[in-house]
């Protein structure tokens, strides 16, 4: 019969010195000295303790198991003669007196080393991420997540919100990207979706009289995996409040971030309110990036009217030129060059680039093409000897984010313009309500369909769309919100402007609609990503390193082997049908 342990293997110290003890762990390793000595590892979720054996029938009781294989050991506390400083229970050992494998581990080898396991492929660790959670250094990013979450929980209800969960079977979603489908048994060729966001919900709870509302709430979109977004599911900190402004947003959540930030993040410095707020097109104008990280003190600055048409191909008349002055730069030519390369990866566009040499004359990189323009460029980038400037050239939107890809790139290589400790929030404001689509050519939301028009049903009817702003807000790399759109005729009047009418609002969004016909609250709300967060706070270059049971890249469950095939039986239960690709085939 199984005997609870008295102590976890991070819990004995020195005062237990004499006392006898039942551990319980996984064997992590034994150093043999003899055949009556030994020098045993026990590791549980907690830590470690170290296990001496000292006699031979001991070291054959342990002889021929496996190491992760589950063991209680049950002995006397005693002190350590070499003391190990490294470990939480470095001064005592135990001195066995009966071991007892619980759970064999069959295997003589393991597909990686557990305590180095994020040196290992990230397939094979995710195809046996049980054993990869065993590492401390992962596990404990999931301890780090689960305690992030809880502050959260405490702090949006010391805020007055009330948490309440949503459907996580529902319509599809006529915006957005790819809905997870899953067909209805008992509605023949009908669909539920799984939620991308909570967004309609929440705004109904609105309108139910519900006046501030939370939820860690899960989303599906059916998306391609990059570093910082996982496939298939993800969690927000999902939030909405009656009655409120963008102010009132603001306020809430530069109160309920820092702390977090600050207190768990691996940079124990985060910005305090007021957070930094800047407008949208002034984003783009000066940092290339409606997401900018204000740790780098690099800025884009205009100067097509002093370059345009100098002789050099990209600085044609029509085009915008973009500059980015580093000062004192101490980059050497091979790390330019491969700046140069990485940011035409990344933007889709060449830069270039040129230094300022001692006597104050220009150098290197296109600095030929800019001797008549010397003068005025000093002048206007207040240039200095030593300095590197870096240029982007283009239509305004791709020299634009060329110039933001610089910034990006060259701000963590550059010597003393990135301050790399700690936290800076940003708030982007003021988002154009429509733009014009990269693909169709056509008038589009720019943001979020839901959101209030600045100057209401008016602006919508008197002004131009492409210079109407919405109360539309970024937190930088963690979320978006808005204001909503908590007016039918408003509402009915901004799907008009992008070729919907009434008929296609009350189609698409029944159910919000209705009840905002009923008297709704002006109302707000944000959800910053809780997976994002955690990476943030973490360090980790991946968000897959704090997901419990992550996909890898191709949106592929290895542990568990999905998506998978299913019998028959179970598509003819939800009357589906699978059809053979015709690509495939061939």
């Amino acid at each position: 019969m199984f005997q609870s342990r008295t102590h976890n293997c991070n819990e004995l110290r020195l005062s237990d010195a004499g006392k006898n003890v039942t551990l319980c762990g996984w064997f992590e390793n034994i150093r043999k000295v003899s055949k009556n000595l030994g020098f045993l590892v026990l590791r549980d979720f907690y830590g470690k303790t170290q296990v001496v054996i000292e006699t031979e029938e001991m070291m054959e009781r342990i002889s021929g198991v496996n190491c992760e294989s589950t063991l209680q050991i049950t002995g006397v506390v005693r002190e350590r003669s070499s003391k190990n400083t490294d470990m939480a229970t470095g001064e005592i050992e135990v001195v066995p007196s009966e071991i007892t494998v619980l759970g064999k581990c069959i295997y003589n080898e393991l597909p990686f080393e557990i305590n180095r396991s994020k040196e290992a492929d990230e397939n094979t660790r995710l195809k046996y991420r049980y054993l990869d959670l065993r590492n401390p250094a992962v596990k404990n990013n999931i301890l780090l997540r689960a305690n992030i979450v809880a502050d959260l929980r405490r702090a949006m209800t010391e805020e007055g919100f009330l948490e309440i969960t949503t459907p996580i079977l529902t319509c599809s979603s006529p915006e957005g990207a790819r809905d997870y489908l899953v067909p209805s048994r008992l509605h023949p060729g009908q669909f539920y979706a799984l939620p991308q966001a909570p967004q309609q919900f929440k705004q109904i709870l609105m309108a139910s009289g519900f006046d501030r509302y939370f939820q860690i709430a899960p989303c599906f979109r059916d998306e391609d995996a990059r570093a910082d977004r996982s496939p298939g599911e993800f969690y927000q900190l999902d939030m909405e409040m009656s009655f409120a402004s963008q102010e009132d947003v603001f306020a809430v959540l530069e109160r309920v971030l820092p702390p977090v930030f600050a207190r768990y993040g691996v940079y124990k410095t985060a910005s305090t309110a007021p957070f930094t707020r800047i407008k949208y097109l002034d984003a783009l104008e000066k940092y290339g990036s409606d997401k900018p990280d204000l740790r780098i003190d690099l800025v884009a600055e205009d100067v097509t009217d002093v370059l345009s048409d100098c002789g050099f191909g990209p600085f044609a008349a029509g085009n915008v030129i973009k500059a980015v002055r580093v000062s004192d730069c101490k980059l050497a030519r091979k790390a330019i060059d491969k700046i140069l390369v990485d940011v035409e990866v990344v933007s889709g566009s060449k830069a270039c680039w040129f230094k300022v040499g001692e006597d104050g004359s220009f150098t290197g990189g296109i600095s030929k093409f800019l001797t008549e323009r010397q003068a005025a460029l000093t002048e206007k980038l207040g240039l200095k000897s030593g300095d590197c400037v870096f240029m982007a050239a283009g239509k305004k939107n791709q020299a634009q984010k060329t110039a933001g890809v610089i910034i990006k790139t060259v701000g963590p290589q550059a010597e003393g313009h990135m301050k790399k400790d700690c936290y800076e929030f940003c708030w982007i404001v003021d988002f154009p309500m429509y733009e014009i689509g990269e693909e169709s050519g056509e008038l589009e939301f720019c943001h979020n369909p839901f959101s209030m028009p600045q100057g209401g049903v008016e602006a919508l009817k008197n002004e131009d769309p492409l210079t109407i702003m919405a109360y539309q807000y970024d937190l930088v790399e963690l979320s978006s919100g808005a204001v909503r759109n908590h007016d039918p005729e408003i509402m009915v009047e901004a799907f008009r402007i992008v070729g919907l009418g009434e008929e296609d609002v009350k189609k698409k969004f029944p159910a919000m609609y209705n009840a905002f016909c009923y008297g709704a609250p002006p109302h707000a709300g944000i959800a910053p990503g809780v997976d994002r967060m955690v990476m943030l706070i973490a360090g980790e270059e991946s968000i897959r390193e704090i997901i419990p049971f992550p996909m890898n890249k191709n949106a592929v469950d290895l542990m568990m082997g999905s998506p998978s095939g299913v019998e028959q039986k179970q598509l003819d239960d939800v009357h589906i049908a699978i059809v053979a690709d015709d690509k495939e085939e061939e």
